[in-house]
């Protein structure tokens, strides 16, 4: 009977809820059923595929911005990425590497519920 009470909990702690907001320092991430849209400091990215584990890594891209005003005809400075993670408990380390330079943008550690505190590029 314990048993039966227990599975009606629902969730398990190998696949934790990940929807909704995750912010940190300089990073600001929004994770939905299939997708996430992660705001930097001077860039944003996009990534597909739902997180249903703990440890993730999904592609996606990730595009630099600059300070001033976008030229007519300027390119996008567009790269594709993995977004690597992991979660525990109410935090998240995600690591952001671009797939055709095989550079790491950078580690940021991020909670869930916050907005983080990015400044977008002037």
């Amino acid at each position: 009977m314990v048993m039966l009470v227990c599975m009606a909990c629902g969730g398990s702690p190998s696949s934790p809820s990940t929807k909704g907001q995750w912010g940190g320092d300089h990073a600001s991430l929004i994770v939905g059923d299939a997708a996430g849209h992660i705001e930097f400091d001077c860039a944003h990215g996009d990534f597909s595929g739902a997180i249903a584990t703990a440890s993730f890594s999904r592609a996606g891209s990730f595009v630099r911005e600059h300070g001033g005003p976008i030229r007519e005809g300027e390119p996008i400075d567009t790269h594709p990425a993995t977004y690597d993670g992991s979660i525990r408990g109410s935090s998240m380390t995600l690591t952001v590497r671009l797939t055709d330079t095989n550079e790491t943008v950078g580690t940021f550690a991020l909670t869930r519920g916050s907005m983080g505190r990015i400044v977008k590029c002037l």
